[in-house]
C-alpha cells in the first residue's frame, strides 16, 4: 500500500487542529469569566421565563438576518444552509477574536469556498459591515429623535474625555492619510480595492432581491439584538421603557464598537450598564440585566457555535 505524502499528512493534521481549535478557545475563555458566567445563570433562575424564551428566539434569528444580510452583499447565490451554519459558527469566532475579524474571516473563507475571488469576497465583506453600520446608526439616530431625553448623555462620556478621544481620533486619521500619500503600494491596493467593491455594490443594487436583502437583514440584526436585551429587562423588571432599553443597547454598541476586545467581552457589559443607568434603570437591576442577556446571547450558543465551526472546517465548507 502506498504512503501518503507527508505534505498530505501535515495538511490532515492541520486540519484537525483547526478543528478543535474552538473549542480550546472556548474553554480558555470561559475558565476566564467564570465569575460573571455564576453569576449571570444565577440571574437567570429568577427571570421570567416567557420573557426569556422571547430573548432566545430574539437570538437565534440575529444568525437568519446575518444570513440574509451576507446573501445580498453577493449577486451569486449561496448555498442557504451552509450560509446560515456559518453565521451561527461566526458568532463564536467572534466572541474568541477581536470584534469582527472572527465572523469577518470566516465568512470570508466560506465565500472563497463557494468560488468568489478573494478581491469580490473581501468587497463583500466590506459592503456587509458598511451597510451594518450605517442601519445600526440610522435606527440609533431615529430613537435618539424620538425620545431626545431618553438617555442621560453626561453620564455615558465623563468630564473632560472628549477633548483627549478627539485627539486621539484625529491623530489615527490623520496617520492613515499620511500612509496613503507616502506608500504607492498602500495606495495602488487600496484604489483597486475601492474599485472592486464599488462594482459590487453596484452589481448587489441592480437586483431589487439582493439589494432588499442587503438592507432588510441590516436593519433587523441590530433590531433583533436589541429586542432581546429588551425582552430580558422585561423578564428581570428593569423599570426602563422598551424604547429606552433599545436606545440604551444602540448607543452602547456603536461606542464599544471603538474597543477591540474579543467579541466586546468585558467592554459590552460595561457600556450596556452604563447606557441603562443613563436610562434611568438602578444599578444592580441593569447589571443582573446585562449580565443575563450576555449569557443567552453569548456563553450558552458559544460551545455549539463552536464545536459548528469545527465541523464547518472538517468538511471544508470553510
Amino acid at each position: 500500500m502506498a504512503r501518503k505524502p507527508f505534505s498530505d499528512v501535515r495538511h490532515v493534521r492541520v486540519r484537525q487542529i483547526l478543528c478543535l481549535l474552538p473549542l480550546l478557545l472556548v474553554t480558555v475563555v470561559a475558565v476566564q469569566h467564570r465569575s460573571v458566567l455564576v453569576e449571570g445563570f444565577g440571574q437567570l433562575r429568577a427571570a421570567e421565563w416567557p420573557w426569556l424564551v422571547a430573548a432566545a428566539g430574539a437570538t437565534c434569528l440575529t444568525w437568519v438576518a446575518a444570513a440574509f444580510t451576507r446573501q445580498g452583499a453577493v449577486v451569486e447565490r449561496l448555498p442557504a444552509r451552509r450560509l446560515l451554519a456559518t453565521q451561527f459558527a461566526a458568532g463564536a469566532a467572534n466572541h474568541l477574536l477581536p470584534t469582527g475579524l472572527g465572523a469577518g474571516a470566516v465568512n470570508l473563507r466560506f465565500l472563497t469556498v463557494c468560488g468568489l475571488p478573494l478581491a469580490r469576497s473581501s468587497a463583500a465583506l466590506a459592503l456587509y459591515l458598511l451597510a451594518e453600520s450605517i442601519a445600526r446608526l440610522t435606527l440609533l439616530t431615529g430613537l435618539l429623535i424620538a425620545f431626545p431625553d431618553a438617555l442621560r448623555l453626561g453620564t455615558l462620556l465623563p468630564a473632560g474625555a472628549l477633548g483627549p478621544l478627539l485627539v486621539i481620533i484625529g491623530a489615527v486619521l490623520g496617520a492613515a492619510v499620511l500612509a496613503l500619500v507616502l506608500v504607492r503600494r498602500l495606495r495602488t491596493a487600496i484604489l483597486s480595492f475601492l474599485r472592486t467593491a464599488f462594482s459590487e455594490a453596484r452589481s448587489v443594487h441592480t437586483r431589487p432581491a439582493r439589494a432588499l436583502a442587503l438592507w432588510g437583514g441590516s436593519l433587523a440584526f441590530p433590531a433583533l439584538q436589541a429586542a432581546g436585551l429588551v425582552a430580558v429587562g422585561q423578564a428581570l423588571n428593569l423599570p426602563v421603557p422598551p424604547a429606552q432599553m433599545a436606545l440604551a443597547y444602540l448607543a452602547a454598541t456603536v461606542a464599544v464598537a471603538l474597543v477591540p476586545t474579543p467579541g466586546g467581552i468585558g467592554s459590552v457589559e460595561a457600556a450596556l450598564i452604563v447606557a441603562l443607568v443613563a436610562a434611568g434603570g438602578p444599578v444592580a437591576v441593569a447589571t443582573a440585566v446585562v449580565l443575563a442577556y450576555r449569557i443567552i446571547t453569548v456563553w450558552i450558543p458559544i460551545i455549539p457555535g463552536a464545536l459548528t465551526l469545527g465541523a464547518l472546517v472538517r468538511l471544508r465548507v470553510i
